[in-house]
């Protein structure tokens, strides 16, 4: 035990000792290591904070989160302080080829969280060491955006269970080798937030808390570059209220309240929250709406500068008092714009430590309906290298729509227009040009645009459902190989894949949420089904859809932990090849290289030999094994949605 007696090294690192001293009487057990964070991270909590604010403003900003640190810190149990050490020699644990990530609904996947404790065993023969549970924190009642409108942070939803079982169940997981995600909502907070409770009350300090205006004048100024996020049933971004007697900014939906990140005041209190949240176990915490966190009159207010600077101290603080807790930014934005939630410049390495890689799915389905994988190697290759201690969260689909992000200049570069290929894609993904095999729905069409993006099912976007539906076998083995070869590439490509419930399973687009009167409107609940644990008790049998389909999504995951090569730490090169229906993604590590070739047509495909590099010529073997091919006068020949993961023999 040391007693916090004198000022240390940084500026920071002195404000955490006062803070200390503050909310202690004599020795502290671990006063040491926390200082000694504080000098290391201390830099960037300055840099971060004043980075948004100036002068005066940022010396109390920071005087404060130095406070909430401390106090988070001290009231931490000793399992996670244990756990933040466990971490801090081995900080790479997410970026690690063993790291896979599952992603569900509590009440789907198990109707409580005691539930998901009881199925831990079924995470575990996967292979996962990341489960995601999708919102859980106390929603508004009535419509609440599937649990994105929060209204209050520090209590479960209560047909999951309580605040306990959350801590319960993550020192399950944690006794099971499974790291604990769970969502942060940024942006907004329900109506019905005590916050925005007591802004319609009339109390000053909390209004500030939000973006209210007595009038359209500043509302119709800042709409004049403002995006709509749901066009649909939310169009605009402000709403009038009728108790504040103002406009208030919701972005998303009109009970959403948009919150004012200007203000000190919130980010002291989702510094508080974090830390909460990490001392009930939460290993992770998923960054919602990151992107739409400051606002800028004349832009679109997306990707500001400020939104860094906020996540870097942040996550300084975290670090100080919590290191084990890592952050995943959802940006779901441009190219161009996604790296910097991983840090490029300045904030390389200080920001988000995880991001998800949406172009990479975009990429993907776009590849499948156009058998051409051109598009997906220009608009990769635009990428920076991501800092080598962050990792991309790759997936094939997620809850949410897929929203087309092509970019037009990608989409020039081989041909093609932006808008019509995104056109093509949403005509394709619902079945209406010729030879698709998809089956899903639009959802959320622009009118203004011509946009629209698409729900629906892996399985049933990769024509499983059409070839039930057709009796056909051979239109069967097409899917499910079709399905195999995506999730190969997302399990290839690095990083943490993140495995969608119901896919290991083959699920289909699940209709009965029409049945449901808060779910009826919104399309996106036909691909967040209901876990059919007999389907699921079936996996074993081979002879079954659902058995085939998992014996393969769990060999990718098998085969993944034997690869070092897979390490996040080193990039992907996605190329072409001679033949636009074949990917090539290239990894080089000092264990070896790994060359990885997709065929993403229907038909038996050819590409130069030349692209296998330093393994042309050598006796090569296929780590997944999945897929006969052979080497010909110079060419690799590739079976119908062919994936293989080669190295030297």
């Amino acid at each position: 035990m040391t007693a916090v007696t004198a000022r240390t090294g940084s500026d920071v690192a002195s404000l955490v000792a006062d803070a200390l001293r503050a909310q202690s009487a004599g020795a502290v057990t671990g006063a040491d290591d926390l200082l000694a964070r504080a000098r290391r991270w201390g830099p960037d909590l300055e840099a971060g904070v004043r980075a948004v604010f100036d002068g005066p403003m940022a010396d109390a900003l920071l005087r404060r989160l130095a406070g909430i640190a401390v106090s988070g810190w001290m009231v931490r149990p000793q399992p996670l302080r244990d756990r933040d050490r466990d971490r801090l020699l081995r900080p790479d644990w997410f970026q690690a080829p063993d790291a896979l990530g599952y992603v569900a609904y509590t009440d789907r996947f198990a109707g409580t969280l005691d539930g998901v404790a009881r199925h831990v065993d079924y995470l575990r023969e996967l292979g996962t060491t990341y489960l995601h549970l999708m919102p859980l924190l106390q929603p508004r009642p009535g419509a609440n955006d599937g649990g994105y409108a929060v209204a209050d942070y520090r209590e479960v939803r209560g047909d999951l269970g309580s605040m306990a079982d959350l801590e319960k169940l993550a020192t399950v997981l944690h006794e099971n080798g499974i790291a604990l995600t769970i969502d942060l909502v940024l942006n907004h907070v329900a109506r019905e937030h005590p916050w925005a409770a007591a802004a319609r009350a009339g109390d000053p300090k909390h209004r500030a808390y939000f973006h209210v205006f007595d009038d359209r004048r500043m509302p119709d100024a800042y709409e004049r570059t403002l995006p709509e996020v749901f066009p649909d049933f939310a169009p605009g971004n402000f709403t009038w209220d009728p108790e504040m007697a103002a406009w208030v900014w919701t972005t998303f939906n009109d009970y959403q309240w948009d919150l004012n990140w200007a203000n000190p005041d919130v980010v002291c209190e989702f510094a508080d929250l974090m830390l909460f949240l990490a001392n009930r176990g939460v290993d992770c915490l998923r960054l919602d709406a990151i992107a739409f966190l400051w606002k800028r009159m004349g832009t679109d207010c997306q990707n500001q500068p400020e939104v860094h600077g906020l996540t870097r101290a942040l996550r300084a603080v975290a670090r100080i008092a919590a290191p084990s807790l890592v952050f995943k930014a959802e940006a779901i934005v441009a190219p161009g714009d996604l790296v910097k939630y991983l840090g490029v410049g300045e904030y390389a390495g200080h920001v988000s430590d995880l991001a998800y890689h949406n172009s990479l799915m975009v990429q993907i389905w776009s590849a499948l309906a156009t058998k051409d994988v051109r598009l997906l190697v220009r608009a990769l290759h635009r990428f920076p290298p991501k800092p080598t201690t962050t990792a991309w969260a790759t997936y094939l689909r997620c809850h949410d729509d897929i929203g087309w992000a092509i970019d037009d200049t990608d989409a020039g570069s081989v041909g093609w227009g932006g808008p019509s290929h995104r056109a093509f894609l949403s005509r394709w993904f619902v079945g209406n040009e010729p030879g698709s095999f998809a089956r899903g729905e639009e959802f959320q069409v622009n009118e203004a645009t011509g946009d629209s993006r698409i729900s629906g099912s892996a399985a049933s976007l990769v024509g499983v459902e059409q070839a039930l539906d057709a009796q056909d076998p051979r239109l069967l083995d097409l899917a499910v190989r079709r399905l195999h070869c995506a999730y190969a590439i997302v399990y290839g490509f690095g990083g943490i894949p993140l495995l969608y419930m119901g896919d290991e399973l083959g699920l289909l687009n699940d209709s009965s949420y029409l049945d449901e009167p808060e779910h009826a409107d919104d399309n996106r609940w036909m691909h967040r089904p209901r876990m059919p644990w007999a389907t699921a008790a079936r996996r074993t049998d081979l002879t079954t859809l659902e058995g085939r389909v998992y014996a393969l999504i769990k060999h990718l995951g098998d085969v993944r932990r034997s690869l070092p090569t897979l390490h996040a730490a080193v990039e992907s090169r996605p190329t072409e090849t001679s033949n636009p229906s074949v990917l090539a993604v290239l990894r080089s590590h000092a264990a070896g290289d790994l060359v990885q070739l997709y065929n993403v047509s229907a038909d038996w495909q050819r590409c130069d030999a030349g692209v296998l590099g330093a393994l042309y010529g050598r006796a090569l073997v296929d780590h997944l094994g999945a897929s006969e091919f052979y080497v010909e006068d110079g060419q690799v020949v590739l079976p119908p949605y062919a994936a293989l993961w080669l190295a030297q023999a």
